[in-house]
């Protein structure tokens, strides 16, 4: 039952002005860590992949349904008490540790099973850095704002800037190209 009310919580909660600041000032935080760093350790680089306004809406529309939508309702929503629970800080820390430490579990495993084109990528540690980073402001930003909609914006646009701006997606490699 308590599935259910958190995604609820988390569906109907609007992004309000005060919470599109939020985002915005989450997406400018991510990107003054995660750029230098991408790039300093050679992670990232500029490669921009996509040529029509159609491309980049198609690419846009995809990310943000897989990964994000579908993420962001497992490792956050249904992990992390929703702000109207009114929990104690310390057991949402407790909390949003396992949904951390889950989401940094699965890339890895995901490549294993699911995901094959994830090898090695997912296993990288600057990779499991940014995507924890990502978990942490993402988490931080639905204990603010209790709102599905902007941790999906965030995590969509990071994923879709990292995958068609900073070459990511050279980075997932099909398995039957290696042949």
């Amino acid at each position: 039952m308590i599935i259910i009310q958190r995604l609820t919580h988390a569906i109907l909660t609007p992004l309000t002005w005060q919470n599109w600041q939020i985002v915005i000032l989450s997406l400018v935080i991510y990107g003054l860590v995660a750029i230098p760093l991408g790039f300093l350790s050679g992670f990232l680089q500029l490669n921009p992949r996509l040529r029509s306004p159609g491309e980049v809406l198609s690419a846009i529309i995809k990310v943000l349904f897989f990964p994000a939508l579908v993420e962001e309702i497992v490792f956050r929503v249904q992990l992390i008490p929703h702000p109207v629970e009114a929990v104690s800080l310390k057991t949402w820390v407790l909390w949003m540790l396992l949904s951390l430490g889950l989401f940094l579990v699965y890339h890895p495993l995901n490549a294993l099973i699911f995901y094959p084109e994830g090898n090695p990528t997912f296993w990288n540690p600057i990779f499991l850095i940014l995507a924890g980073f990502l978990g942490l402001i993402c988490a931080v930003v639905y204990r603010l704002t209790g709102s599905l909609w902007g941790i999906v914006i965030i995590h969509g646009l990071i994923v879709f800037v990292w995958l068609y701006v900073l070459n990511g997606i050279n980075k997932l490699v099909k398995v039957n190209d290696s042949e």
